[in-house]
């Protein structure tokens, strides 16, 4: 594998090296300090037909910034897994529009980067396309995205106890089955509030009752947790996002996705374009 750190604070970079040299010693990993380095070096990788498996970005650094580097890489090669470690959490609904792998804030330990690694190597190269649509479980719940956010058991609205807890289900839907780290929701979910315990565990209130939900639903299978991460099983659910992404009923979506949330405005700017270049095709 084929991975890279990027940070402009030295002693950040050799933490982040340490902890990933740990995790995979057989693994190439090469260290900038400058985007354009960085950028540079996933060209060449191009040229000689290979690529990035992940890349570990800081995001506010001079020149170019992580945000704009992790769509850079992308551009070179689409399935580049970025990994966004920041000091600060007010970048989590940016770092995510952009289907970032994962979001390690500052200062991290060795377990936190191992416990990210580990995941992406278990759900994004050991099961490359295993998530992909056209499987064979029969999907009968169903979920709305476009307008407002819905979700419908046999046709019939599913009730949650709280608003938060459909909130909930809206982002992990919206990550179309990337497993979430449990800090990166709760920024999404109150942006506004510092991490304290009070917050984590409302956070751990909400997950106890979405799980509730799904299982009186008899959907309790479509809930992934693992250690301090969540995610959906997208092959488990029937949605006009997910249909829309595969190129299927490309017609169904009117310009609005999730509108009761602030958090989805970037992925409705996302579907604009990719709406706009179907219908110029």
């Amino acid at each position: 594998m084929n991975m890279i750190a990027v940070d402009d604070e030295q002693y950040a970079q050799e933490a982040l090296k340490s902890a990933i040299q740990e995790v995979f010693p057989e693994s190439s990993l090469s260290c900038f300090d400058d985007s354009e380095a960085a950028l540079e070096y996933a060209r060449s990788l191009k040229n000689k037909n290979s690529h990035i498996d992940a890349a570990f970005l800081d995001i506010e650094m001079s020149g170019i910034n992580g945000l704009e580097l992790a769509k850079r890489l992308k551009d070179i090669y689409g399935k580049t897994c970025i990994v966004f470690v920041t000091g600060h959490s007010k970048y989590a609904i940016d770092a995510f529009s952009l289907r970032a792998n994962g979001y390690i804030l500052k200062p991290f330990t060795a377990k936190t980067v191992r416990e990210t690694l580990e995941h992406l190597q278990a759900e994004n190269w050991k099961k490359e396309g295993s998530l992909s649509r056209g499987g064979t479980l029969e999907k009968i719940l169903r979920v709305q995205t476009f307008g407002n956010f819905e979700v419908f058991v046999k046709g019939k609205i599913l009730k949650f106890n709280r608003i938060k807890t459909k909130e909930l289900f809206a982002y992990l839907i919206s990550r179309k089955g990337a497993l979430c780290n449990n800090n990166e929701i709760a920024a999404v979910l109150w942006e506004d509030k510092e991490d304290s315990v009070s917050l984590q565990t409302q956070f751990r209130k909400l997950v106890a009752d979405l799980t509730k939900k799904l299982d009186e639903a008899g959907f309790g299978d479509v809930l992934v947790r693992e250690r301090g991460h969540l995610a959906v099983e997208p092959d488990k659910i029937s949605c006009d996002f997910y249909d829309f992404c595969a190129g299927i009923n490309v017609n169904s979506y009117m310009g609005e996705f999730m509108n009761q949330y602030s958090w989805a405005e970037f992925t409705n700017t996302y579907l604009d374009r990719i709406h706009k270049r179907k219908s110029n095709d």
